[in-house]
Order: structure tokens, then C-alpha cells, then sequence
């Protein structure tokens, strides 16, 4: 039988020793089949968070827009951040505005859960698709519904 490998044991150690091992072009000692993984997996978390901030950023857009009597500076904070962040993640992963309509989609539906748990609104009330364009999405000046004065007083 065979014992645990590092990659199995202890992750951060494995890491440190393929490190190692590509500094040194110690080839043949390489965990080549776990590094191949590794590496796509780090892309796919790339993919995995953008829709996660994009979620975020929908369900707070729908929250700012079917529910403006509750709007506060945290929501507007919230907005504000994952802009920036979506912006930072586009910056440094500019291959990932291909894939910008499909996750679009994917965080629609995730940002109206958000919108439905954190409002006392029914899911009916937001519409099926996402009423709001990539553009929109990501202007840092876009806010949906009646104007507010908080978007007035953050500029102070």
C-alpha cells in the first residue's frame, strides 16, 4: 500500500517543494500530474470569482433598485467595492471579458437569491432576466431606479 503523498498531507508543502523543484529545473522529480491541476484549477477560482463579485453586485443593484427606501451606505459601499474589485480582476485577467456574457448569466441568478434573502421582496418581483447591461453593471456612475441623496453625500 502505498503512504500519503505530500500533495495529499500537507498542501502548503507541497507547494513549497515544486517551488523548489522548477527553480532548481529538477524535472524528473516534478509532481507533474497535481501541478497540471493546480494550475487549472487556479483558473477556474479566476472564473469563480468574478461571478461571485458579480453576483454580489447584481443583488445589491436590484436591492438599490426595488427596494430604495432601505438604500444605506453600506449598499452603496457594497456596490461601490465590487466595481473596483470586478475592475482589478479584469485588469489583471484580461482574458476573462470573453467570458463576461456567460457569467453574467450565471450571476443574475445568484444575485436575485441574494436580493430575495436580504429583502422582504418575492422573487416575482424581479424580472427573469437581468435588466441591467454589462456596461451598466460595471459603471462606477450607474444606480439604477429614483436618484438618491446618499450618492450626493458620499461625494462630499
Amino acid at each position: 500500500m502505498l503512504s500519503p503523498s505530500l500533495y495529499e498531507t500537507d498542501f502548503y508543502a507541497w507547494t513549497q517543494e515544486q517551488v523548489t523543484l522548477l527553480r532548481n529545473e529538477q524535472w524528473s522529480q516534478i509532481d507533474l500530474q497535481n501541478l497540471i491541476e493546480e494550475i487549472q484549477s487556479l483558473g477556474k477560482q479566476q472564473r469563480q470569482e468574478l461571478r461571485n463579485r458579480m453576483s454580489v453586485l447584481i443583488g445589491h443593484l436590484l436591492k438599490w433598485q426595488y427596494q430604495s427606501g432601505c438604500r444605506s451606505r453600506s449598499w452603496l459601499a457594497t456596490l461601490r467595492i465590487q466595481r473596483l474589485d470586478i475592475a482589478e480582476l479584469l485588469e489583471e485577467n484580461p482574458s476573462l471579458k470573453p467570458y463576461l456574457e456567460e457569467a453574467l448569466c450565471k450571476a443574475y441568478v445568484k444575485g436575485v437569491e441574494l436580493a430575495v434573502g436580504e429583502t422582504d421582496l418575492p422573487k416575482r418581483t424581479f424580472p427573469v432576466e437581468c435588466p441591467y447591461s454589462l456596461v451598466e453593471i460595471v459603471d462606477y456612475d450607474f444606480y439604477p431606479g429614483e436618484p438618491s441623496k446618499l450618492l450626493d453625500e458620499s461625494e462630499q
